[in-house]
């Protein structure tokens, strides 16, 4: 009877450990396509941290970065099946999935970085971010990806005509896809770890994007010629699986959305120092930077909203963020 006592006491004990130390320990695993370092990279370690404090050491982010959990295309997959905790992803890839996401996809939409905060900031904001939950996602946060832009090995783009039947890497959006198309030059769609390689050989005259990605991923070695036209000022986003959110406790659900919010200030302002800095380290190096006339370019996208913005709501998001001042 003595050692019956005994032994179902230590059992009690173990499982008492065990549930204490699964409560102690919630390690969210988090993907980025981005090396280290990169602001979006380092705003998603500064979350971790706040909820690491916040949690009293209960909560922590691992954060894989440089593709390490594939491209992301790949990842979303993975996150909406629960494989992967939390993605820093492009818009891009989530047009497919999530309609709201085209509309802030689309090329000069955003009049600035400005008018982007105080609208991604606003209700227009918060309205996408409730378009991921139907899909496995809960959406958290945005970050600053800057204003992309065409670069290439080839010449100077200075005007519209100067794109006429030139290869570009595109995101895999169709909405990248025909704004490319619409310019008079071939969208190429690419996962973006094969970009360098595929402008060394020739497969492609070049691609578009940030200053940070285009020094970052190296492509100024091959690609020496950007064009500042801008075409998109497009936020990502910070989405978590829905099934990982929902074993949260509501107290720790409430902790990670403030921890993600609190990390936007921070990606921004890493962003705008990072962005300077890149720009400046492909100048040094011997980029060629032209800034051509936008208007032209803005003239182009008519077919592109045309075919995209088809329903009454995109139409009415559309609307508003153009209103917002």
């Amino acid at each position: 009877m003595y050692l019956m006592r005994k032994l179902t006491t230590a059992l009690a004990l173990s499982a008492a450990l065990t549930t204490a130390a699964f409560a102690q320990e919630i390690v969210l695993k988090s993907s980025d396509t981005h090396p280290d370092g990169y602001p979006t990279v380092e705003a998603v370690k500064y979350m971790g941290e706040l909820l690491k404090e916040r949690s009293n050491g209960r909560i922590a982010v691992e954060v894989y970065h440089s593709a390490q959990l594939g491209e992301e295309k790949d990842t979303i997959e993975q996150t909406r099946a629960g494989v992967i905790d939390l993605n820093r992803v492009s818009m891009g890839p989530f047009n497919g999935l999530v309609p709201e996401t085209r509309v802030v996809s689309l090329p000069y939409i955003f009049r600035s970085t400005d008018h982007m905060h105080k609208v991604m900031d606003g209700d227009v904001g918060q309205e996408i971010l409730a378009g991921f939950e139907p899909h496995g996602l809960v959406g958290l946060a945005y970050y600053d990806g800057g204003a992309r832009s065409f670069y290439n090995s080839q010449k100077p783009i200075t005007s519209v005509e100067d794109l006429k039947g030139m290869k570009f890497r595109v995101m895999q959006s169709d909405i990248f896809v025909d704004m490319v198309n619409a310019l008079g030059a071939n969208a190429v769609p690419l996962p973006y770890g094969e970009v360098y390689s595929s402008i060394e050989t020739g497969v492609i005259d070049g691609a578009e994007n940030n200053f940070p990605s285009y020094e970052s991923a190296k492509h100024s070695e091959v690609a020496k010629h950007y064009s500042l036209d801008e075409h998109l000022i497009v936020p990502e986003v910070l989405v978590m699986a829905k099934s990982s959110w929902d074993k949260l406790s509501p107290e720790d659900q409430a902790l990670v959305k403030q921890a993600a919010k609190d990390s936007v200030e921070k990606q921004r302002e890493l962003w705008e120092a990072r962005e300077k800095e890149s720009r400046k380290m492909v100048e040094d190096a011997g980029s060629t930077i032209t800034t051509p006339d936008k208007q032209p370019f803005i003239d182009a996208m008519g077919p592109v909203y045309e075919k995209h913005v088809t329903d009454e709501k995109l139409k009415s998001l559309v609307e508003r963020i153009r209103a917002v001042q």
